[in-house]
């Protein structure tokens, strides 16, 4: 019998999504719709199974866990990279890593709704209305601001198209941004200061990596207009978050819109929370059906290639 689990599966949905029934009769196939810290209830959990399922970095595979899996032959991950495994340590215990394909939709469209949800001020729209009253603040267009895109590779790029859309003019860098690239986007190539003083929204779509992480810093947050917004649907730890809570608590910049943390799931006393000009949602950016659908099919079909002998394409 051949063990498969199915992790994090928050919404309880993986089992219809995809066509398991394909698998032969000598499969088994357990879905876990909550999370384990790594510990030793999450090792017994997993310690059986011969393939595990993973729903992007939910729970992280270091090699601490990995080699505590003597079972575990084939790590599928949704989307075609996953910086929560050690691969190295994967190889070394003889555990293939394979991902799925990704479509690049869901999160540059998350983005750019959450910048108009900053913009038209939808929270405490919403909030007034469900306490009775009516208007209380006047709201901005797109139309005619800045859009500044930190980081112009699939998703980015897709954001900028986004922002061209609404009229919006849209600048953007990175570390290895080009004058080709970003002419080829149809966008200003501006420097890291540049893009922080002029943008009026500032979307993040960036890896995280030794150059990434924290470069949305205290300096950084400092150059931005006081009524500019910063959306991050990448990665939390791109941005420091002491700085970001500094700056919105004493309303340095217009407001934030946060779909990632330093810690997931986020803490329940987390001051980010509270905090009226900051609009968080619970890493959704992926978390929608098509996507869904893309990412646990292309899981069974890494499986079924895996129980046929076939080969396969690894993560390194």
């Amino acid at each position: 019998m051949t063990k498969i689990a199915i992790l994090d599966d928050y919404q309880q949905v993986a089992l219809q999504l995809a066509e398991w029934s394909q698998l032969p009769d000598t499969c088994d196939v357990e879905v876990f719709t909550d999370t384990l810290p790594f510990g030793e209830a999450l090792v017994q959990r997993l310690q059986p199974f011969e393939v595990l399922c993973i729903m992007r970095e939910r729970t992280p595979f270091p090699r601490a866990l990995l080699e505590r899996l003597p079972n575990l032959r084939l790590l599928v991950t949704s989307g075609a990279r996953n910086a929560a495994i050690d691969t190295a340590a994967a190889r070394e215990w003889g555990i293939t890593v394979c991902g799925t394909r990704s479509p690049a939709h869901a999160t540059p469209e998350l983005a750019v709704g959450l910048m108009l949800a900053l913009a038209r001020g939808l929270l405490r729209e919403t909030a007034s209305l469900r306490d009775g009253g009516w208007q209380v603040g006047l709201g901005r267009e797109l139309h005619g601001s800045t859009l500044g895109v930190l980081g112009l590779g699939r998703l980015g790029s897709k954001v900028a198209q986004l922002g061209k859309a609404f009229g919006m003019q849209v600048i953007a860098w990175s570390q290895n941004l080009t004058e080709d690239r970003a002419r080829e986007v149809g966008v200003r190539l501006v420097d890291k200061n540049g893009l922080f003083t002029q943008s009026d929204f500032i979307s993040i779509h960036l890896k995280l990596g030794e150059r990434s992480r924290g470069l949305v810093d205290a300096r950084a947050l400092a150059l931005m207009k006081p009524d500019a917004c910063l959306v991050n649907t990448s990665r939390g730890p791109i941005v420091d978050e002491a700085a970001l809570l500094d700056a919105l608590a004493e309303n340095r910049i217009g407001g934030a819109a946060i779909d990632v943390y330093d810690e997931e799931p986020l803490p329940g006393d987390h001051p980010l929370r509270r905090l009226p000009n900051a609009i968080c949602t619970p890493h959704i950016g992926y978390v929608t059906e098509q996507t869904y659908r893309v990412f646990y099919s292309g899981m069974l079909e890494v499986i079924k290639a895996y129980l046929a002998g076939e080969p396969l394409s690894r993560l390194d």
